[in-house]
């Protein structure tokens, strides 16, 4: 290993340059307070050469900004083509990106970077033989020679070596299988970048690896017809983070850990990681990416190599304030480490159930009924499919759950699973209900559910106006509702008939303050919970059909025992 440091260090400093982009001005991106992260996709991951992605307009000038490996970078400029010389902005610098003045006017830049040097994932486990280990066992490490690439021709087929092979077409890149075997199938410096100056010098700072979480490096490869993950991913809501919780977080670092860890990628991984997420004050911005669910370093102990098993019966739920590190269950289902109700109780007065009730409200464990609070009362839907299992050390799990339904395979390709977590068919209910599923779910479940919304807000608005109390009715505050209303409004058409009911994040009525709160009589509070709750799982109690209905029903009658005393 010492002989093979000594060869790639001859070769560390040299670079090359890329013309690569032309003039842009455009206003500041709505992010552009924070950290720089790749964000254009390169066939084969994290890109070799520097690439430039974007000319912002600041105060007094531009940002010009490109992704590339780690290295020394130099930012030039031309005010016009019909300049004979390129002009260096500024000296050589670590970052990716560079401010400068302009005149008005349009600007050419071009940047050169750090060359390519490829060395292999041989070179990476003198120092990281641990991760080593485990990658050996995953997929990527068989891209180039599983026989199913090979039979069809993938090793020669020159569309296909830069997803299944490191660098190819760059400097010291993959060429052929005899020739470069060494930089066959999918290693670390597909996702890493080139890191042979890092092996060859791991004291240099300047040109360790990176460490990117955005999706854009897994869409490098996974993205196009035969795999569109990436596209599906990005119309979907992990796709982004949401501006009124990115807003939230920036406002306190108390909020950093709260909401960020299952609305901010960046957070959430640190927090899995043991470490501090108030240190990523200007990294929130990071969506729910590929690697806060996947694992690209561990075997594929859980399909796809999942951080998480796909299936749990167990109740849980994370309140805002609890200890991430101390309650964290690694073996809750994946969609149900965010997908909680966050320890919601009818007694809460400042605001209705978060929306992310659903894992809960499958399992039948959050709610008011007769007895008492709802414990476990799955429904049907909390076992799909009942036919297939996996085991893992002992551990008996069911495959899908939530993904049974919202991660169907599409029709074309067959292979993939959609990443748009969206509802798209009915081929998933056909196995239960082989009969016109669609009609069971708009003709049966959504009318019975919706209608019995109806009812139960008419209760609720009717002991509102005829038996609260009277200081619970000022100030134009609905009597029942929470503080911060849950938002339920009726839609009705252009001579005033109701045409059903929605939700709104902005509402225009208020909900009585926290002191006017002890004037609401428990029954009525367990109904508001019960209402909000049915609301805020968003599937109209298509994921537990029967113990929605128990909550509505129950709700209702609570208001009419209250309307009777």
């Amino acid at each position: 290993m010492k002989k093979t440091k000594k060869l790639l260090a001859g070769k560390a400093f040299v670079s090359i340059w890329t013309l690569l982009a032309g003039f842009i001005l455009n206003d500041p991106p709505a992010g552009a307070q924070d950290l720089q992260h790749l964000n254009v996709t390169q066939p084969g991951g994290f890109p070799g050469l520097p690439v430039m992605n974007g000319i912002v307009r600041v105060t007094n000038g531009v940002t010009a900004m490109w992704d590339g490996p780690s290295g020394y970078y130099q930012l030039v400029k031309k005010t016009s083509l019909k300049d004979a010389a390129w002009l260096a902005v500024g000296g050589r610098t670590l970052n990716w990106q560079e401010t400068v003045a302009v005149a008005p006017g349009n600007a050419f830049f071009w940047v050169s970077g750090p060359s390519p040097h490829y060395a292999g994932s041989q070179a990476c486990s003198e120092c990281h033989a641990n991760i080593q280990t485990t990658v050996l066992k995953t997929h990527h490490a068989t891209a180039f020679t599983v026989a199913s690439f090979a039979a069809a021709g993938g090793q020669t087929n020159t569309s296909c070596l830069a997803c299944h092979t490191v660098g190819y077409r760059l400097p010291t890149g993959f060429v052929s299988q005899s020739a470069t075997p060494q930089l066959a199938n999918v290693q670390c410096e597909n996702c890493h970048g080139p890191a042979a100056n890092h092996a060859a010098n791991p004291d240099d700072f300047t040109v360790i690896p990176q460490v990117e979480i955005a999706a854009t490096v897994c869409g490098g490869c996974h993205t196009g017809p035969m795999q569109p993950i990436y596209e599906e991913w990005n119309t979907s809501g992990h796709g982004a983070v949401v501006p009124d919780v990115l807003q939230t977080m920036r406002a306190s670092t108390n909020n950093i850990s709260s909401c960020g860890r299952c609305h901010s990628g960046s957070v959430r991984l640190a927090l899995l990681y043991g470490q501090n997420p108030v240190a990523l004050t200007n990294d929130l911005n990071v969506a729910i990416t590929c690697v806060v669910c996947h694992d690209p370093h561990q075997t594929n102990a859980y399909p796809a190599q999942l951080r998480n098993p796909l299936a749990s019966t167990n109740n849980y739920f994370l309140t805002t304030s609890t200890n991430f590190a101390s309650a964290y269950n690694p073996n809750i289902n994946l969609c149900a480490q965010c997908h909680n109700h966050r320890g919601a109780a009818w007694t809460d007065t400042s605001r209705a159930p978060h929306h992310s009730v659903q894992y809960n409200f499958l399992l039948g464990s959050i709610g008011e009924l007769p007895a008492g609070s709802a414990t476990f009362n799955p429904g049907s839907h909390a076992g799909l499919p009942v036919s297939a299992a996996y085991s893992i050390s002992g551990t008996f799990y069911l495959t899908n759950q939530c993904v049974s339904c919202h991660m169907q395979q599409d029709a074309s390709p067959a292979t993939t699973q959609s990443h748009a977590f969206t509802f798209g068919n009915y081929n998933a209910c056909l196995n239960c209900h082989p009969s016109n599923p669609d009609l069971l779910v708009s003709g049966v479940i959504v009318p019975a559910i919706s209608n019995r919304v109806y009812n139960l807000k008419y209760a609720l608005d009717y002991w509102a106006a005829t038996a609260a109390d009277p200081a619970l009715q000022t100030n134009g505050a609905v009597a029942w509702e929470y503080t911060t209303p849950g938002g339920l409004i009726w839609q009705t058409n252009s001579i005033g008939t109701i045409t059903g009911w929605t939700q709104a994040d902005s509402v225009n009525f208020t909900g009585p303050n926290t002191a006017a709160q002890a004037l609401i009589p428990d029954n009525i509070k367990r109904a508001r919970f019960n209402l909000y709750l049915v609301l805020n799982d968003g599937s109209f109690g298509v994921h537990n059909p029967f113990f929605a209905l128990d909550l509505l029903d129950t709700a209702e009658d609570w208001v009419i025992q209250q309307l009777n005393n």
